[in-house]
């Protein structure tokens, strides 16, 4: 499973404060601590005004470097300014891989984003979703997907450097927003074998009672559906426990060597 960490966010208040008062040592510790727990991606978001938000979100991915050099950063605004700042900083780190975060079938994402992913030959979170908002059905879904994987394609981005996210809706106002989802996974994984499927599973639960454990077994009918990557916080053990499980269990996991390092290191299971 790859984890994309998700908790240098402009929107959290701790990271807007971070933010505002340049408070280097809370970003750092939050990378930190996110890529020791196992995220081998870092979402850098710094939600500032437009104006501000290219200054911002380099000063962002200069202390994530800095605090997690082996992690691969993903940048993550609407803002082809910002976009653009913050993969002529990262690509001066000669990285591996870059990851852009997000193309939509809005657009103003299409003409700002996807110029620049290709531009740099990122990795590219692609969203089930376009000028009309998020598709009620699978085979919506699935019509703004296949236009975009095929903008994607002409644009010279292999489907490998694709990660697909269906969305996922909350069942507290829809009961079938779950299935609907498992049910996209499912078919592009299908239809785009190649490419990569990552969700945001903490959404499913928003408006329920016992949050956790809906989100944990939502993790694990994703990853049966389908799933190998998560837009998740990597230090929730619970979660993390979860989907090495359902790793094991679905046999890809080696002689259940990940699952039992894991725990050996106290990452998974009880603390004392």
């Amino acid at each position: 499973m790859i984890i994309i960490g998700e908790k240098i966010n402009g929107t959290r208040k701790k990271v807007a404060e971070a933010i505002s008062t340049r408070n280097e040592d809370f970003i750092k510790e939050l990378a930190a601590g996110q890529f020791k727990a196992g995220a081998a991606y870092l979402d850098v978001n710094a939600g500032t005004l437009p104006a501000q938000e290219p200054a911002d979100l380099v000063w962002l991915v200069e202390l994530t470097h800095q605090a997690a050099p082996e992690a691969i950063i993903c940048l993550d605004s609407a803002n082809p300014e910002a976009l653009a700042a913050g993969l002529t900083k990262v690509k001066s780190y000669n990285p591996p891989k870059i990851m852009i975060n997000s193309l939509s079938g809005e657009t103003k994402r299409i003409e700002g984003v996807l110029p620049l992913a290709a531009q740099y030959g990122t990795e590219l979170i692609v969203l089930a979703l376009d000028d009309q908002g998020i598709p009620p059905t699978v085979e919506g879904r699935l019509d703004i997907i296949r236009r975009l994987v095929g903008f994607c394609r002409d644009r010279g981005l292999e489907d490998e450097k694709l990660f697909i996210d269906p969305l996922v809706m909350t069942i507290s106002t829809n009961i079938q927003a779950g299935l609907v989802t498992l049910d996209t996974i499912k078919a592009v994984r299908d239809e785009f074998p190649k490419a990569h499927l990552t969700c945001g599973h903490s959404n499913i639960s928003f408006g329920m009672p016992l949050r956790s454990i809906i989100n944990q077994s939502f993790m694990a009918l994703t990853i049966y559906a389908g799933l190998d990557s998560a837009i998740s916080d990597p230090e929730n053990r619970e979660l993390k426990a979860a989907t090495m499980a359902t790793e094991a269990l679905l046999g890809r996991d080696r002689h259940c060597l990940k699952f039992n390092k894991a725990f050996r290191a106290k990452q998974i299971g009880p603390l004392s």
